[in-house]
């Protein structure tokens, strides 16, 4: 069962690692991401960020909905991170799963707007997730659990 699909451009770390983890009450994180498999040395930092007890598991993106989908993660408490919005768009699409998304931090870059003070979206990006707010997928943007999260449709134009 998918307790929360999160954005995180930093995917496993100490936040989403023990807070959130904790926070949902998953049992097992399946970070999902097209690079990671191929970068040896991130790899290894993800590996060493997993809380212990928890389940990780580390596939691209087309894999992990091909497990989301086949039932085998269904026994599960899981927690699913991608460091896009394209891949949770991706994702959501792939999977029926998937209702909401928990956006946390994503990466500033050029042509950017500024939603809130952690989070940024290309135009591109901002009408992915128009069209998910529209097909009724719940997103809200959340720092920490403790914080308020707001609703993306109040803060995308």
């Amino acid at each position: 069962m998918v307790k929360i699909l999160r954005i995180d451009k930093r995917l496993l770390h100490g936040q989403v690692a023990f807070t959130w983890t904790t926070y949902v009450g998953a049992d097992s994180i399946l970070i999902a991401c097209d690079s990671l498999l191929e970068d040896a040395l991130r790899l290894t930092t993800i590996k060493m960020s997993k809380p212990a007890g928890v389940k990780l598991v580390i596939k691209n993106v087309e894999d992990s909905i091909e497990a989301v989908n086949s039932g085998k993660t269904d026994p599960y408490k899981m927690m699913v991170i991608v460091e896009s919005i394209t891949d949770a768009y991706r994702l959501v699409k792939g999977a029926q799963a998937f209702k909401s998304i928990s956006v946390g931090y994503t990466e500033k870059r050029e042509n950017c707007e500024t939603l809130t003070n952690w989070v940024w979206a290309t135009p591109d990006e901002i009408s992915l997730m128009k069209e998910l707010l529209a097909e009724g997928i719940q997103i809200e943007m959340q720092n920490v659990p403790t914080t308020r999260s707001i609703p993306a449709c109040k803060v995308i134009k």
